[in-house]
């Protein structure tokens, strides 16, 4: 999978999406892509959360033989939307800005996962 397509992608389905990016199951962060105008975060703010979710999730793998595997991950802050749609081996991430609809988002991003597997 063009991974960079991807990202730039669900970037263009929604104005509110500032950030995306892909990690892979050893916790590396394999692209990132941001809406020019919209960083939130400096590069090691970026990395800590990266760390925190990846984190997150293989702490909640300990679990999947009782929940199964874990599909989608939404965090509602303040100042943002962070959701995290598993795929394969890898995590897709992506963040909004906040009080917006993300279900839409959410299901426009697995559709175009889904396109671009196959």
């Amino acid at each position: 999978m063009d991974f960079e397509k991807l990202c730039n992608k669900i970037l263009e389905i929604d104005p509110h999406v500032r950030f995306t990016g892909i990690l892979d199951s050893k916790g590396d962060l394999i692209i990132e892509k941001n809406r020019d105008d919209t960083t939130l975060l400096n590069e090691q703010e970026v990395k800590m959360s990266v760390h925190y979710t990846f984190e997150r999730w293989t702490r909640l793998q300990n679990l999947s033989y009782k929940f199964g595997k874990e599909k989608l991950s939404v965090t509602e802050y303040e100042n943002v939307i962070l959701i995290s749609i598993q795929f394969g081996k890898n995590l897709f991430l992506l963040s909004t800005d906040p009080n917006i609809d993300y279900m839409n988002i959410i299901n426009k991003t697995k559709s175009i996962i889904v396109e671009l597997q196959n």
